[in-house]
């Protein structure tokens, strides 16, 4: 059994999936009656427990293809989790995943009610322990913090465009998803990936067509020091 417990007081009690360990963050929620694969690897998600409002997840199991990255998620919580996923690409089951990432989660609770309550008293904290909680108070500490740099790249690399190339980019990663570079190359991009404390100086040195800045986890006021070095040059 796994207990879910809310900064507000409430607690959701289910059976325990993923990884038998307790975990805190910032919990959200998705609407997407698709996608939970790119939603659970989406490197946006740091630090933050992810509620999946579709009833049903895990129905065509683990497909690596489908990823848009590491998951960096703190917790996942689901309804109903299938155990018999059916998908001719499937490479494994959803629980096994989350246990191989140690990544601990919670089914069997109402994910629509959750999502009520987040939508009426705004995003907060929980935790997904093993044992119910005496003290929902301390979730008020927890913050997203310094998760940007977690999930950046370390080294640059350059990814090819598909066809000839017509453009060079740059892509500051924050936390970019992989479709990001995709939709990029498709459209004749050789893309350079870069991390997210590369100085602008030597992005502008590489005279590229185009910069992006990614999307990532957090707010940009929590990047600001690579947003100064950017705007300084």
């Amino acid at each position: 059994m796994a207990y879910l417990t809310l900064s507000n007081g409430r607690v959701f009690e289910g059976p325990s999936i993923g990884a038998a360990r307790d975990s805190i963050g910032e919990l959200v929620f998705t609407t997407g009656m698709t996608g939970y694969l790119e939603t659970l690897t989406d490197p946006s998600y740091a630090g933050q427990i992810v509620i999946q409002t579709f009833p049903m997840i895990g129905n065509i199991g683990v497909i690596p293809q489908d990823f848009e990255g590491r998951p960096f998620v703190r917790g996942y919580v689901v309804r109903e989790l299938c155990d018999l996923p059916s998908n001719f690409r499937s490479e494994g089951a959803l629980d096994a995943y989350l246990k191989e990432q140690n990544i601990p989660g919670i089914c069997g609770v109402d994910t629509r009610e959750l999502t009520r309550c987040i939508r009426e008293e705004g995003v907060m904290n929980a935790t997904i322990t093993l044992t119910r909680p005496a003290d929902p108070t301390a979730l008020a500490g927890y913050a997203v913090r310094d998760v940007v740099s977690l999930v950046s790249c370390k080294t640059p690399r350059v990814v090819p465009a598909e066809g000839a190339k017509r453009f060079a980019v740059t892509l500051i990663d924050y936390g970019a998803k992989a479709n990001i570079i995709r939709e990029l190359c498709r459209r004749g991009c050789e893309v350079t990936v870069v991390p997210q404390d590369t100085p602008a100086e030597r992005i502008l040195a590489a005279d590229p067509d185009g910069i992006m800045l990614s999307n990532g986890p957090g707010t940009p006021r929590k990047t600001r020091p690579a947003l100064r070095r950017s705007a300084n040059s």
